[in-house]
């Protein structure tokens, strides 16, 4: 069971993580849509778990790794906009988030 201040966090986290990567979606990641699905973070606040969907026609695997691989810079873009709000900006750990591609095969099946 998650406190009230996780999910105070998570949310704030979710809708920053959101919005950078709308704005910096056409530079980085070629234009694909990265959706941040669920943050969760950890009791300590320290680590926060971050799930992505990508919608992208190819190279799902390859945006994916290039954003984990950079998890500090957007670490760091996070501390310049939240700094205020927050003592310690938590370690982010990427996640693929498959959710929508299994409800869509099990859509496709039903078909």
């Amino acid at each position: 069971m998650a406190s009230i201040r996780q999910n105070k966090v998570s949310s704030l986290l979710q809708k920053e993580l959101a919005t950078f990567f709308q704005r910096e979606s056409k530079t980085y990641f070629g234009g694909a849509l990265i959706s941040v699905t669920v943050v969760r973070v950890s009791s300590d606040l320290s680590v926060a778990k971050v799930y992505l969907s990508i919608f992208a026609r190819e190279n799902r695997e390859e945006i994916f790794r290039f954003v984990d691989s950079q998890t500090a810079q957007i670490r760091y873009h996070l501390g310049k906009v939240i700094g205020k709000q927050l003592r310690i900006i938590p370690e982010l750990h990427f996640y693929y988030d498959d959710s929508l591609d299994y409800a869509e095969k099990i859509d496709n099946l039903l078909k």
